[in-house]
């Protein structure tokens, strides 16, 4: 396969070819037409003053012709040589190849007898030339013609001429074309050698140019072909100092890369995390199992049951992060009632908030989204877990629109609050913060992670500030689609 300099070089090559090429034979035409007017206006020249000669009644014999062109005087019919120039030995391309004259006309030849004109000469009045007229129109002809012994060729100019005494007679009189042969030949000769020339020129710089501007190109590629090999997603591309297309190319390509290497490590970090997370319960629910195998009075049900149920969430957790890691969205067009589904998660967590001893004040406003209902269930049970677990006696779950564009749910509690810089860090997967740790063992540091995604997925956003209860108050913004058609599909389970 050609490489993109063979293949630039190729093309500009063709391209000034092409336009060479056309503006030579556009130079040729116009030389050749140049040229071609300038023997013609030669030619005319000589032939009108020759016609000229003849109307004002000079003799044929006395006609003063240029020795070194070729001149011919014929009858009307053409079949009869009247004068001819000097030194003319050959003729081709006019109406007669006669170069002598056979017969001597009379030096004054005799008028037109008036009684003999017929009807035919009356008719054909109209279209000849009167005595001692010239044609204004001028034809040309190509032709050769041998002067003293030198051939070549010939431009004709032919006129009509009619002399004093009523002879028609039609004067060629040939300028040499030799010279504009020549000068279209220097000019052919010219382009056949310069054109290549040229050519070669244009290709040899084409390919060093490009192959100067690829050549960072090149070590991008080499580089990427070492980073394939090793592995090592730390190595970069070496960045060009100027900052054109391929200078753009190395920084993007290096974005690329440390995009992707930050992807593996965090994906490398998450699978040590999720192993770290299964191992914990797993070894429990083990321990627990041999001990009833071995002494079934001490078995402990209620942890086994507990470490099952941790072990079950957990994998809930890790399937719906690998799910939204693969760029699930929720189905469009499905709608979800957003009072209604905070008012059944927390129906669901009534016992939880009896154990804790929290009490749960709602201000809930009838507002609809587009989502999945299962994944938007997620994150509310999530966040009223997590405000739950740090609340000291009061969790607050409020919704309401803002400009009917956008649906904000908060949930507030009570409790010590997020420091501010820890708030964002809250959000990455495995991350608890020690309080966190102390007082939920069983926590993994998935619920905030995950109801992220879910925001981002649902073209929402996730934030946590200060509550106006002294504690954290997480506020979840979702858009809100217009109203629909009441035949709509129902939302998605």
């Amino acid at each position: 396969m050609a490489s993109v300099r063979a293949k630039a070089a190729t093309g500009a090559t063709a391209v000034v070819a092409v336009a060479l090429i056309a503006a030579g034979l556009l130079m040729l035409v116009a030389l050749r037409g140049n040229l071609v007017e300038q023997v013609d206006l030669q030619a005319e020249v000589t032939a009108r003053d020759v016609a000229g000669q003849l109307a004002t009644g000079t003799a044929f014999d006395d006609l003063d012709l240029d020795r070194s062109r070729p001149v011919q005087v014929l009858d009307a019919d053409e079949d009869r040589l009247l004068a001819a120039s000097e030194g003319l030995e050959a003729i081709s391309g006019t109406g007669s190849d006669q170069v002598t004259v056979r017969e001597e006309p009379p030096a004054r030849p005799p008028g037109f007898d008036d009684d003999d004109d017929d009807d035919d000469d009356d008719e054909d009045d109209g279209n000849r030339l009167g005595p001692g007229e010239v044609d204004e129109d001028i034809d040309y002809a190509d032709g050769r013609a041998t002067v003293d012994g030198a051939a070549g060729p010939y431009r004709f100019a032919v006129v009509d001429v009619t002399t004093p005494d009523g002879t028609e007679t039609t004067v060629y009189a040939g300028a040499p074309a030799e010279v504009e042969q020549a000068a279209l030949d220097s000019v052919r000769t010219s382009m056949l050698v310069g054109v290549p020339v040229l050519l070669a020129v244009v290709a040899a710089i084409t390919w060093l140019m490009t192959r100067r501007a690829l050549r960072p190109v090149e070590g991008i590629r080499r580089e990427m072909a070492a980073i394939t090999h090793s592995t090592d997603l730390s190595r970069r591309v070496p960045e060009p100092s100027v900052r054109d297309e391929v200078g753009r190319l190395a920084v993007t390509t290096n974005e690329t890369l440390a995009a992707l290497e930050a992807s593996v490590e965090r994906q490398r970090r998450f699978v040590a995390d999720a192993s770290h997370e299964l191992r914990s319960p797993i070894a429990s629910l083990r321990t627990q199992l041999e001990v009833g195998q071995a002494h079934p009075d001490l078995l402990d049900l209620g942890g086994a049951v507990q470490d099952t149920v941790r072990l079950q969430d957990l994998a809930a957790d890790l399937l719906l992060l690998a799910r939204l890691d693969a760029g699930e969205q929720p189905a469009a067009g499905r709608r979800v009632d957003l009072a209604e589904l905070a008012r059944e998660e927390l129906a669901q967590r009534a016992a939880l908030l009896a154990a804790a001893g929290v009490t749960a004040r709602t201000e809930l406003a009838e507002v609809t989204v587009e989502g999945s209902r299962g994944q938007l269930s997620r994150v509310l049970g999530n966040l009223i877990d997590n405000a739950v677990r740090h609340a000291v006696g009061t969790v607050r779950v409020s919704l309401r629109t803002e400009g009917g564009a956008a649906a904000v749910l908060e949930v507030a509690d009570d409790g010590a609050g997020v420091p501010a810089g820890q708030r964002e860090r809250i959000f990455e997967r495995f991350v608890r913060l020690d309080d966190a740790r102390s007082r939920d063992a069983g926590g993994a540091g998935l619920g905030l992670a995950i109801a992220r995604d879910v925001a981002v997925r649902h073209h929402g956003t996730l934030t946590v500030s200060d509550a106006p209860e002294g504690g954290a108050l997480f506020r979840l913004t979702l858009p809100v689609p217009p109203p629909s058609d009441p035949a709509a599909p129902p939302a998605a389970g």
